[in-house]
């Protein structure tokens, strides 16, 4: 018997966190996810860019996208630097990388369709970021360049140009309602070929062949609900459409009947594939209880940002609004079913410290490298403290950075390229695409006094000590995690 708990992490793509019910939200239940949630559920939890490539590849080094040459969806994640899953592999663990990972793009946009990159060919480098096992999703709307495990499985059953045609069919992807194009049509194959049911079998797959004698790692990586908005038509059917009109949007600013109806039906659809998704991980429960292993096993869950879906007259992400940036995140680790809610702010870089606390790694050390310079700043923190009740928070703020925008043509200073701190009560965003030296765009909120993040108080002199307290950390994060240095030349070796 292993005495060293297997490990699963959940992973989602664009889920609000008011789209977990967890978290007292009651917009769409979340039975499954809600159940990871009993040791803790996180409601602070913020990524650290609300872009799922500098999401994601900061989640598995556990340092700020800055910090890894990942700023923005463009390029692809050094092999050099470290991450949490090779340290398994290390520590004698079994790793599966099951989904969507997208820690590459390689590509421009104006790539044409089918030359991407072939994930299914590289997969001996892919595993080179510490996957002894790997069936990589794209991401719907990638697959349309890429070709990925799944467009093989879509090609082995003639369907591979079909399903390219639908995701086509819902446009192009924009920041703003008057561009937004997405009908949200259902699944127009067969239920057991939709991205994530397909992933959840692998899933399941790999629970029953794991090896004996090995403790195991899967990262379980979702493409819902992130656009096309395409859930199949009996997860829709469980879904009322509504037609509520509750969207946060600033003074003055109003959306068209058009718009509103559009995102009625997005909104629907985001919840049925929300549902799919509880409803695929019912389905590894399941597994783990049938194999006997579910209290052997730590189980984690997060998402690499949220969505707008129409508040502050937005759409998609890359934003640093509640919507887009505070994510749904919680652990059931097996000894400490206490099933408590925590408000203390965190973020998806605190993944990696994690998981490695639980296979019993320090880390500082396994996330680190003496060589070359700045691979050993590791920002990185372990959610456990607070699972085990020993401390109810291990950080007084999170700091988040974008340099990214799916509009690129905006002459806003808001439509990318900022840097945010938040804690419990306060927001702080500075906008970096300012044209005269010493005159930055900032904005400061309130959270106590307005959750919804409309009224900037940054020239309010009351709160003078307060948007200090966050400049002062903001500088001091940029000051102390400089990127991590990279090489490539051989060594002269005898």
């Amino acid at each position: 018997m292993n005495s060293k708990k297997n490990i699963i992490l959940f992973m989602t793509d664009q889920q609000r966190l008011d789209y977990a019910s967890y978290s007292g939200s009651s917009v769409v239940e979340t039975p499954n996810i809600d159940r990871i949630a009993d040791s803790v559920g996180f409601t602070c939890c913020q990524t650290v860019d609300p872009v799922c490539t500098p999401a994601r590849t900061a989640l598995i080094t556990g340092k700020y996208p800055h910090q890894i040459g990942m700023l923005a969806m463009s390029g692809d994640l050094s092999l050099q630097y470290p991450t949490y899953m090779q340290a398994l592999q290390k520590a004698g663990y079994h790793t599966s990388g099951i989904g969507k990972f997208h820690f590459l793009q390689t590509w421009k946009w104006s790539t044409p369709r089918g030359n991407g990159v072939n994930l299914v060919g590289i997969k001996d480098d892919i595993k080179k970021y510490g996957y002894d096992y790997v069936w990589e999703t794209s991401g719907k709307q990638l697959a349309v360049q890429n070709y990925c495990d799944y467009c093989e499985y879509m090609d082995n059953k003639g369907l591979l140009e079909e399903f390219r045609d639908f995701v086509e069919s819902a446009g192009p992807n924009s920041d703003y309602p008057d561009k937004n194009t997405d009908n949200a049509s259902p699944w127009p194959f067969a239920e057991e070929d939709y991205i994530d049911i397909v992933t959840a079998d692998r899933v399941i797959e790999r629970i029953k062949e794991r090896p004996i004698n090995q403790p195991f790692y899967i990262f379980s990586s979702f493409c819902s609900p992130h656009k096309p908005y395409d859930p199949p038509q009996r997860y829709l059917d469980m879904v009322e459409y509504e037609e509520v009109d509750d969207f946060m949007l600033e003074e003055g600013v109003t959306l068209s009947e058009e718009d509103k109806k559009r995102l009625y039906r997005q909104r629907r659809a985001a919840k049925a594939m929300v549902k799919l998704v509880d409803e695929q991980i019912g389905r590894v429960f399941d597994a783990l209880e049938q194999e006997g292993i579910l209290g052997d096993t730590v189980i984690l869950f997060t998402c690499d940002h949220g969505d707008m879906l129409g508040d502050h007259y937005r759409i998609q992400k890359g934003v640093p609004w509640r919507q887009a940036i505070t994510v749904p995140t919680a652990i059931r680790h097996p000894e400490f079913l206490h099933k408590r809610l925590n408000h203390s702010p965190v973020e998806i870089t605190d993944i990696a410290a994690t998981i490695l606390d639980v296979a019993g790694i320090d880390p500082q050390e396994a996330l680190s490298k003496d060589w070359p310079a700045f691979n050993d700043i590791v920002p990185s923190r372990s959610l456990m403290p607070i699972v085990r009740g020993e401390v109810e928070k291990v950080r007084d703020f999170t700091f988040s950075e974008c340099a990214f925008s799916e509009d690129k043509h905006s002459n806003s200073v808001r439509k990318g390229n900022w840097q945010m701190i938040q804690n419990e009560k306060w927001k702080y965003i500075r906008y970096l695409g300012y044209e005269e030296p010493g005159k930055p765009i900032e904005e400061f909120y309130d959270l106590d006094k307005d959750q919804n993040e409309l009224v900037n108080l940054i020239d309010d002199e009351q709160y003078r000590e307060a948007i200090q307290w966050c400049r002062d950390r903001r500088e001091y994060i940029m000051d102390h995690t400089p990127p991590a240095q990279t090489s490539w030349a051989p060594l002269i070796t005898d």
